[in-house]
């Protein structure tokens, strides 16, 4: 899903690491406890601009308080807050989700997380590049494959406290994205991390849902470059 950094990041000079997390692309997700932070920390071995998006990007945030020294700089793309009082909506997408995956139709678990996160509530379907929905649908049987039979429950939080009582802690300079298409509670968490972030930066993404890098990767790239090179 990071393809459209990936390559511009590095055709500018920029080394780039771009790791599945435990249950997706690649990467199986095993019985037992695990941490995704730790995970990370394991794989950085210097002060480095740590990116995420959705669930990554509370992954970041996790790794900028418990490994600040490895946290350069921060770039949180629709970052998710775990205990977050997710709106009704979004509760019945995940349930409505859980349901069709349940009972073993996932083609249709895709499409109800498609029509929540890719489409966002003010967009049909018809509206949505064709090939970035297939990309995604791909990316999204592919997590249900890897996560079907093992407990999702099993991941361990970083020592501290919860990351949304911290986020006063984290020092060093932060990007938050937000697409405007996204999910209310999406943007408006955004807005909650930038807030609450000494000196973070807000940017709203036009035209585009929760994930902006691959819906409107010149426009994230211009970004994330020029925040890079501290402007």
């Amino acid at each position: 899903m990071w393809e459209p950094q990936t390559g511009t990041l590095e055709a500018t000079g920029y080394s780039v690491l771009a790791p599945d997390l435990r249950g997706f692309g690649a990467r199986a997700l095993e019985a037992g406890r695990f941490s995704h932070a730790r995970d990370v920390e394991a794989l950085v071995d210097r002060p480095a601009t740590v990116v995420g998006n959705s669930l990554g990007g509370r992954v970041a945030l996790q790794l900028a308080l418990l490994r600040p020294d490895l946290v350069e700089r921060l770039v949180l793309v629709a970052p998710a807050l775990p205990d977050w009082e997710w709106s009704a909506e979004v509760r019945q997408g995940w349930e409505d989700e859980e349901t069709a995956f349940d009972r073993g139709d996932l083609d249709a678990a895709a499409e109800t997380s498609l029509r929540l996160w890719v489409d966002g509530p003010r967009r049909s379907p018809d509206q949505i590049d064709a090939a970035l929905r297939a990309a995604v649908r791909e990316m999204i049987l592919r997590s249900y494959e890897l996560q079907r039979d093992v407990d999702e429950e099993l991941e361990e939080d970083i020592p501290g406290g919860p990351v949304s009582a911290r986020l006063g802690e984290i020092r060093c300079p932060t990007l938050v994205l937000v697409g405007e298409d996204d999910v209310p509670d999406m943007r408006a968490i955004a807005a909650h991390v930038a807030a609450s972030i000494d000196g973070a930066r807000l940017v709203t993404v036009s035209h585009a849902a929760h994930l902006p890098t691959l819906e409107r990767p010149d426009e994230t790239n211009a970004l994330l470059l020029a925040f890079l090179a501290g402007r």
